[in-house]
């Protein structure tokens, strides 16, 4: 396990690459259960290895006591032998299967807590640091790579300490017999032990190669299973395919080049063995012709020999998956490396009066990492209950304002407030319970319509939950579903039309009963009906909250208290609908084009 320099893939952390020794312990660290009772596991391990080690001694006590020179061997004289011998071999058996149980429940123990940590560490980065990694690669990262780490721990992890018991004891009774074969033996041995270092640094390049292809392997085949409807309603099913057959080509050709390397260090161990097996039955015979050694050991040293070649051999397959599950340990905490750059306050932040609180951006900047600023001293009071309309064309900034009122994001510059206190001090628990942002398009989970409106409030009883649904008005809506709270709603909500994914996110936002509601509002085609119970679903939800709405139809700017418009970033304009057309500014400009394209029949939206 050797260190070289690289960088890693993920947004947020630039460090040098760390050697598999210390990624080991890094990984151990943030797993304890793997180390709970570890001492005890691996004493089984070693003492499993007994059982194997005493079968050339049973063979050698066979020939040497007459069988060798021809003459008759008594079952008397023997069968202490064979009664031991089995003796040994059951208790071996018992032991090893008593530190595979206690291996098996401790590493998934140990994994299990990294999983769960891995997980919860992806949802408290940022919008933006999601954003800048594919899905599928941080999936890959929570899940395949574990996987990886899980069989490295259970199968091939174990294997060392199995290998290594397994040639000191047969090192230890060659010896006993005969120190001149054992270091013709090890002699053999010796340039494959010192070319496994070279073979290890090869072998982890190559396999963080393997693990990197598998995460963008399974971006790309998620992405177009996700977006079937647009690649079928596009026709570019071998576009797609194309893609997906060059994702799987990548990791083919890594995995292959990590193959060869494997093929020629077993092939090695496999020559060494057998050159090893060749010089001890030669000198045994040269030692065994002058009287040093009988029949009965240089036999045994060749079955002894074995018992060598096996674990060398298993020592080339150990090294290997040693390196693939270090690249899969590495990229887990690459991803618990990557800071959390919206960072939750927890049990340390402050608390918000229970009221209806207003907003306070001052003077507030924001820019994406090495990117010019997207939002330029926005300073600007929202009064509590006020409804207020934000447009803008695309890029104006007005998506990036409503994150960082919901702080999905943090501003560069300058402060956002609830009230008067700054969101950065509150945790995430108590601003989600004065805060909700209800996007464009409410994302519904593979389950019952029940369980999607619990997200709102998981407490909530059934009749709470249709309650909510007759206050906004729906329960007509509601009494057309099949199976009423046990509607199943679909992958992503798509057993339901887009207008009642909204109305479910209405009914799930009026659950958690906001101080304060950030609304992108939607711009999908819906049918009339939906879009007039979704119009006053959403005029109950508001009455007596604050309100931010993303306005993409300029009608919701009209019906809003007051109109923020944002242009390239910066808050130009600010007032009622009335008072913005008569400035003949640029929401005068919006609107007249908005009323131009009404007239001639076209939906028309702000951008």
């Amino acid at each position: 396990m050797t260190a070289t320099s690289t960088e890693v893939s993920l947004p947020g952390v630039t460090t040098v690459r760390a050697s598999g020794r210390e990624i080991v312990r890094r990984g151990l660290a943030l797993s304890p259960a793997i180390k709970d009772g570890l001492g005890l596991t691996l004493l089984l391990a070693v003492l499993s290895t007994v059982g194997g080690s005493v079968v050339p001694v049973v063979i050698q006590r066979t020939v040497d006591s007459g069988l060798g020179d021809g003459g008759e061997t008594t079952l008397s004289a023997i069968g202490p032998y064979l009664l031991g011998a089995l003796v040994l071999v059951l208790l071996t058996a018992v032991v090893a299967y008593w530190m595979r149980v206690r291996l098996f429940v401790a590493s998934e123990r140990g994994l299990a807590e990294l999983r769960v940590t891995a997980f919860r560490h992806v949802h408290d980065l940022s919008m933006l640091t999601q954003n800048a990694e594919r899905r599928g690669v941080l999936v890959s990262r929570v899940t395949s790579d574990i996987d990886q780490v899980s069989l490295f721990l259970q199968f091939t992890g174990i294997m060392i300490v199995i290998s290594l018991g397994q040639m000191l004891v047969a090192t230890v009774i060659m010896a006993f017999y005969s120190w001149q074969l054992t270091v013709v033996v090890w002699l053999c041995f010796l340039p494959l032990a010192a070319s496994l270092k070279y073979f290890a640094a090869r072998l982890s390049r190559a396999y963080d190669t393997v693990r990197r292809t598998v995460g963008e392997m399974l971006a790309v085949v998620a992405e177009p299973v996700v977006g079937a409807s647009v690649v079928k309603a596009h026709a570019i099913e071998d576009r797609t395919q194309a893609r997906v057959d060059a994702g799987i080509q990548r990791n083919l050709d890594a995995n292959v080049r990590a193959q060869k390397l494997v093929a020629v260090t077993f092939a090695s161990a496999g020559l060494v063995g057998g050159l090893a097996n060749a010089g001890a039955v030669a000198v045994g015979v040269v030692l065994g012709v002058a009287g040093g050694l009988s029949m009965g050991t240089v036999i045994a040293f060749a079955f002894l020999v074995g018992l060598l070649v096996g674990p060398a051999q298993m020592a080339t397959q150990v090294l290997t998956e040693a390196q693939n599950a270090i690249a899969s340990w590495r990229r887990v905490i690459e991803l618990l490396d990557t800071p959390a750059d919206v960072v939750d306050p927890g049990p340390d932040g402050v608390g918000l009066p229970d009221e209806v609180l207003g907003a306070r951006f001052e003077h507030v900047a924001f820019a994406y990492p090495d990117g010019p600023e997207v939002l330029s001293d926005v300073d600007v009071t929202i009064q509590p209950r006020q409804r207020v309309a934000v447009v803008g064309e695309t890029g104006s900034g007005k998506t990036t304002f409503a994150k960082l009122l919901t702080r999905l994001m943090d501003p560069v510059r300058g402060t956002v407030r609830l009230g008067d206190t700054d969101i950065a001090r509150v945790s995430f628990d108590e601003l989600r319970r004065h805060v909700l942002m209800v996007p464009q398009e409410g994302f519904l989970f593979d389950a019952t319509l029940r369980e999607n409106l619990l997200y709102g409030r998981d407490d909530a009883t059934d009749v709470e939950l249709v309650a909510a649904v007759d206050d906004l008005g729906l329960i007509d809506w509601f009494a057309g579903l099949p199976h009423g709270l046990d509607t199943r709603v679909g992958q992503r909500g798509e057993s339901l039309s887009a207008g009642e994914r909204q109305l479910v996110a209405l009914v799930r936002s009026a659950l958690a009963d906001p101080d304060f509601l950030v609304l992108d509002e939607a711009t999908s085609a819906v049918d009339p009906q939906t879009e007039l119970r979704a119009t006053r679903a959403l005029e109950t939800l508001l009455e007596g909250r604050t309100s931010v709405t993303i306005a993409h139809r300029l009608s919701t700017a009209e019906n809003a208290d007051r109109v923020l418009v944002f242009d390239a970033g910066r808050l130009v304009e600010d007032g009622s609908h009335d008072e913005l057309v008569d400035a003949g500014g640029v929401y005068a400009r919006l609107h007249a084009s908005w009323v131009a394209q009404a007239s001639l029949g076209i939906v028309p939206a702000a951008e």
